[in-house]
């Protein structure tokens, strides 16, 4: 597969041959949805608690006498049948991460980049350096470029002065190589990556491995 190369001011710098084990899959629905749930319950938190019956501050003294009332017995104010009692079963602080093999991970992020160049919005860049960290300049360039939301990777780092003006940019974000992911890729409606960032994706995604 072969795109054109572009350059941040909208002129063209070549072409570039892509992968067809990276970009020329045919996009599988199933393997991406495994893939974004395993990052995104990877992210929870998991911090959500309730008190139950041992946990909750109440007096230990029996609430009314046993006998006569013509209610229920009941001894504890603490039962989970009254209101601000313990809560049975209830969510407890707990890591909602599970496994997903490091090959379908790998996998995955193979059919996230081929479906961005399936959809036609993958752009290949030259290069994601500016002279200067000029927030308006690169907003301008933006602009020009028809981008609105918009992920950018680069190779193994990135340029300082671009990550400074693109910082607080709404709608960008830049990830050198070894953060690109499946999740980031699919949320953003165009994708670009550098020439430096498409062989550092290359190096990492070859022979079928994850690094």
């Amino acid at each position: 597969m072969k795109l054109d190369v572009i350059k941040l001011d909208g002129g063209k710098a070549g072409s570039v041959d892509l992968d067809e084990a990276l970009f020329g899959l045919e996009p599988r629905a199933d393997i991406l949805h495994r893939v974004v749930r395993w990052q995104r319950a990877k992210s929870q938190a998991g911090t959500h608690s309730t008190l139950t019956r041992a946990e909750v501050s109440y007096s230990t003294k029996k609430i009314y006498r046993q006998k006569g009332t013509g209610g229920a017995r009941h001894g504890s104010r603490k039962a989970p049948i009254f209101r601000k009692g313990g809560v049975v079963k209830g969510p407890q602080p707990r890591s909602h991460a599970h496994d997903l093999p490091k090959k379908f991970r790998a996998l995955g992020l193979r059919h996230a980049l081929s479906a961005k160049a399936k959809a036609g919005e993958l752009v290949i860049l030259d290069a994601a350096t500016l002279a200067d960290a000029k927030t308006a300049n690169l907003a301008k360039m933006k602009s020009e470029l028809g981008w609105k939301r918009v992920l950018i990777i680069d190779g193994a780092s990135v340029d300082a002065n671009f990550a400074l003006a693109a910082r607080n940019l709404d709608g960008v974000d830049v990830l050198p190589t070894m953060g690109a992911n499946v999740y980031d890729i699919l949320k953003r409606d165009t994708l670009v990556i550098t020439k430096a960032g498409i062989e550092a994706l290359e190096a990492r995604l070859g022979k079928g491995g994850l690094k």
